[in-house]
């Protein structure tokens, strides 16, 4: 069945054929395990949270591949969470529901093209039964696709028989959604940019777990309405801009300081450069042909309250991934006063306030 989106109009197979995509997972795996094909697998349900990007992926450098155009960091986040069930066998085409709804059209080609790359890798033929519930509002720059593909890559895998390496399942959940391959880890998170032309070395990896540091994330939801550009063809777009070769140029310096922020806890550090990082790529947006904006009017008030409250002594730093919604990085102390301080800004519609999280793990 040919595949559309990441794959680029190439089939699955061929695609795996050009790539090595079996190879790829099983050179990155510690340890591979396998049942015989023609025993079913149990159905397996797993659990990933979301991710906010502090230093932003903003760009790739192979679509095909979600290979990005540079390296991140990100911080997991708890509560905000997608879990994922996949049972192996039977049935002449996979069913894919997410939130008891049916998947049609491109939605479900992505998941089905998804779990080609698993049948190739275990060597399976069966169809499957997935079904997807969420915390999370999709389509709105809440990373719900990130956790979402997490889980799918963890549960799928699993059901299939596999049993693959922390580094294997980063790179297999990249391939469904680029943010996805940090959704594996807990805590504070880099993504490499890798430099092979396959993406074996394109790999998430933890930098510190989630009780290294105690931080709190303030989520100002600004719209629940589906964005209009996704995050991936906002990347096509911003590609466009003038400012987009000094975007990716810059992202080294910013990772440098990010993980030097992380090592000294040091909120204030961490903060003006993931503020930094995120004004920076909206900036790209902005100077694209055609332009890119994905703020609301409560978005920019929002950030103008977030600096109000700093220019007060509250040390608290904004940062706004591919969507409306504002995140805003501050101690636990400190928390409640960021969440009231966003709640009354006219447009705001709900405020969340998230730990950090675990990685994704299979539940039953």
């Amino acid at each position: 069945m040919p595949a559309t989106g990441i794959f680029l109009g190439l089939s699955l197979t061929d695609r795996s054929r050009v790539v090595g995509q079996g190879p790829d997972v099983r050179e990155l795996s510690q340890r591979v395990t396998r049942r015989p094909p023609g025993m079913a697998a149990a159905p397996t349900t797993a659990r990933a949270n979301v991710n906010l990007a502090l230093v932003k992926y903003w760009g790739k450098r192979d679509p095909a591949l979600n290979l990005p155009a540079a390296g991140s960091i990100s911080l997991t986040l708890d509560g905000l969470s997608v879990e994922a069930s996949v049972a192996f066998g039977g049935g002449e085409a996979d069913r894919v529901e997410i939130d008891g709804v049916l998947a049609a059209g491109e939605e479900a080609q992505r998941v089905t093209g998804f779990l080609d790359l698993v049948r190739a890798e275990a060597g399976r033929r069966e169809r499957a039964l997935v079904e997807t519930r969420s915390t999370v509002p999709r389509g709105v720059g809440l990373a719900s696709s990130a956790a979402a593909f997490a889980a799918l890559a963890l549960a799928a895998s699993r059901a299939a028989g596999l049993a693959l390496a922390p580094p294997a399942l980063s790179a297999l959940a990249r391939r469904g959604s680029g943010s996805a391959a940090r959704s594996i880890f807990g805590g504070f998170v880099e993504w490499q940019r890798g430099e092979r032309f396959d993406g074996r070395d394109s790999v998430a990896e933890p930098l510190a777990p989630p009780d290294f540091w105690d931080v709190r994330v303030v989520v100002a939801m600004t719209s629940s309405a589906p964005k209009a550009v996704s995050s991936r063809a906002g990347m096509v777009r911003a590609a466009t801009s003038p400012l987009y070769p000094a975007w990716v140029a810059g992202v080294e310096a910013d990772l440098a300081e990010a993980r030097a922020a992380i090592r000294a806890r040091d909120l204030e550090a961490l903060g003006l450069i993931a503020e930094h990082s995120a004004l920076t790529m909206h900036a790209v947006g902005l100077a694209a042909r055609p332009p890119l904006l994905y703020w609301r009017g409560a978005t920019v008030d929002c950030l103008h309250r977030v600096w109000a409250l700093r220019a007060e002594g509250t040390p608290a730093f904004a940062t706004i991934d591919a969507g409306p919604q504002v995140k805003v990085l501050c101690a636990p102390a400190d928390a409640g006063r960021v969440a009231e301080a966003l709640r009354v800004v006219p447009g705001v519609e709900r405020v969340l306030t998230c730990a950090p999280g675990c990685g994704a793990e299979v539940v039953a």
